[in-house]
């Protein structure tokens, strides 16, 4: 159903410049939006498109003003403002009906909190605390003596493995495993012998984990992932690792054991870290960068072995000139040749 731009502006907490009473039918991209959508502008490399977009309506940041004939919202936050507009436009669905399923299998001695919902096929072991208003996708597997917390969602084909403690309102997407044993071997005699992997995972409060993420208990103590951390899919983390508070680390990055990451570091896709290390507080991990060596606070690392980024862009810079700077040798060194053999003559006449 249609709804007034004003209605829009009122949800996502703008101001609406242009026609108050435009009606929106949906919500867009920006270069993918049609006559009667909203899109919008959060990242001045897009800026043109403001004028070749059929978006009817665009979110904007507070200084832009002219909207090349569209009606404008303008936020202090576009970005955080066109996500309350999706959510407006696209409800919430329920995932699964309320209640347990007929085919779920539940442990002895486990307690189910108020409104847990528990889909088909799933199981549940001995022992676990299920929190209040948490649900369990079909398929889901949790081990015994588990707890989750409150408002959790758990989706299909999960395995969470015993004694794994999870906070409340955790997101952990489909085919994650959550404490698998940690990569452990006693070399003996040319055999390696398996280390009982005897610790847990702590996942805390407002955790998202991507879609076949992997998370490998501590050999003693704890794997603990921190407040507000958010994973992307395929990421591995490796035994007794801490990834600190409100980090995000994006898809196929890999932590090596005892590796501790400090809040608020952002990590890129395809990132490699060595193990045995520290990442402080606010870094930032660009794309593809191998860390083999602890990294201080708020420092921009990039580069395989990563470095200091301007200090990485420097060398490459310099590589791509290196071709050229073959050439200039070897045809000096030919200049020296000719003026050594010019110098040997005149010796002898």
């Amino acid at each position: 159903m249609p709804h007034k731009i004003s209605e829009i502006a009122r949800v996502i907490g703008g101001i609406v410049i242009g026609d108050e009473n435009l009606e929106i039918m949906g919500i867009a991209d920006i270069q993918q939006a049609r006559e009667g959508e909203i899109t919008f502008l959060a990242n001045n490399r897009y800026r043109k498109y403001l004028k070749e977009t059929a978006a009817s309506a665009v979110i904007v940041p507070i200084d832009i003003t002219e909207g090349e004939g569209k009606t404008l919202i303008q936020t202090d936050d576009p970005y955080f403002a066109f996500m309350k507009a999706v959510r407006f436009f696209y409800p919430e669905e329920p995932l699964i009906e309320s209640g347990v399923h007929s085919t779920a299998l539940i442990g002895e001695g486990t307690e189910l909190g108020e409104d847990v919902s528990i889909g088909c096929y799933a199981v549940i072991g001995r022992n676990c605390r299920i929190g209040k208003g948490s649900k369990i996708l079909p398929h889901a597997v949790i081990s015994d003596r588990v707890k989750i917390g409150t408002s959790c969602l758990i989706h299909s084909n999960v395995n969470i493995r015993e004694r794994v403690e999870i906070g409340s309102r955790v997101i952990i997407h489909n085919g994650a495993v959550i404490g698998s044993d940690g990569f452990g071997f006693a070399p003996k005699d040319g055999i390696y012998h398996k280390i009982p992997q005897v610790g847990t995972v702590v996942i805390e409060d407002d955790v998202e984990i991507g879609a076949n993420c992997t998370i490998d208990r501590a050999t003693l103590g704890e794997t603990r992932i921190k407040k507000g951390v958010k994973l992307d899919n395929l990421i591995q983390v490796g035994h007794n690792c801490t990834i600190g508070e409100n980090t995000v680390i994006a898809a196929q990055a890999g932590l090596s054991g005892s590796t501790h990451i400090g809040k608020g570091v952002r990590v890129g896709g395809q990132v490699g870290f060595a193990g045995h290390m520290k990442i402080g507080d606010g870094a930032m991990i660009g794309a593809q960068s191998g860390v083999s060596k602890s990294v201080p606070p708020g420092v921009m690392m990039f580069g395989y072995p990563a470095k200091p980024r301007m200090e990485e862009f420097r060398l490459q810079a310099a590589i791509k000139k290196l071709p050229d700077l073959l050439q200039e040798i070897k045809d000096l060194k030919k200049q020296i040749k000719v003026l050594e053999q010019r110098v040997v003559k005149k010796n002898v006449d």
